[in-house]
């Protein structure tokens, strides 16, 4: 593959940072994401991808690439499941994955209970959203509002603050509007409030690609 390429996240937390963080934060807004199919060896597919888009170069090249309106692409795997990324620009992939190539702004990447997008700012610019997946939520809003009325409220505190997901300021605001129904249902019931937001600390910054 030439240049050395990390593409190999080592968690689901440190997929979605890259991902968000590294990649969609900088214009990698057209994506091909799927699943290598059992059998094969994911190795093996990274380098052929890495390979087939020239995507293993240094940030330089990458950055002659930019100004001459080609665009640069990424790779990023978890486990089974991977991503190819592209910024606007000419390229090979927009012809290659004619047929199959998203826009993240308008169809956002869903993966292991995340969903990551991106939203217009007040400033009219693109920003990078990394939410609960709207199905996930539903899930949690049915489980927790059926304890609402019978739960102490440390126990549904516990139960919240032990959802496996990075606390990332819209996923902070799903866990808010969450809380407020169930303090509604509380209320109703005639039961304590939660006073507090059990995901309101800040995400927690990870090592993507650990030896």
């Amino acid at each position: 593959m030439g240049l050395k390429y990390r593409c190999v996240a080592t968690s689901v937390a440190g997929f979605v940072q890259q991902l968000a963080v590294a990649y969609i934060t900088h214009g990698y807004w057209f994506y091909v994401a799927g699943e290598i199919p059992e059998g094969k060896d994911p190795a093996a597919v990274d380098a052929k991808l890495i390979e087939r888009y020239g995507i293993a170069i240094t940030k330089w090249a990458r950055c002659r690439r930019k100004k001459q309106g080609l665009a640069n692409m990424q790779y990023l795997r978890h486990e089974r499941f991977f991503v190819l990324l592209a910024t606007k620009g000419g390229h090979e992939f927009f012809e290659r994955e004619r047929a199959s190539f998203r826009d993240v702004r308008r169809a956002p990447i869903k993966f292991a209970g995340y969903s990551i997008g991106c939203r217009r700012g007040r400033d009219g610019r693109w920003h990078v959203s990394v939410k609960m997946d709207e199905a996930v939520v539903a899930e949690i809003r049915a489980f927790t509002l059926d304890a609402a009325s019978q739960a102490a409220t440390e126990k549904l505190a516990t139960m919240l603050s032990g959802l496996a997901f990075e606390r990332y300021a819209p996923i902070r605001r799903q866990a808010q509007n969450l809380i407020r129904l169930v303090n509604h249902r509380r209320r109703i019931a005639g039961l304590h409030q939660l006073h507090c937001n059990p995901l309101g600390t800040p995400r927690r910054v990870t090592a993507p690609f650990r030896s």
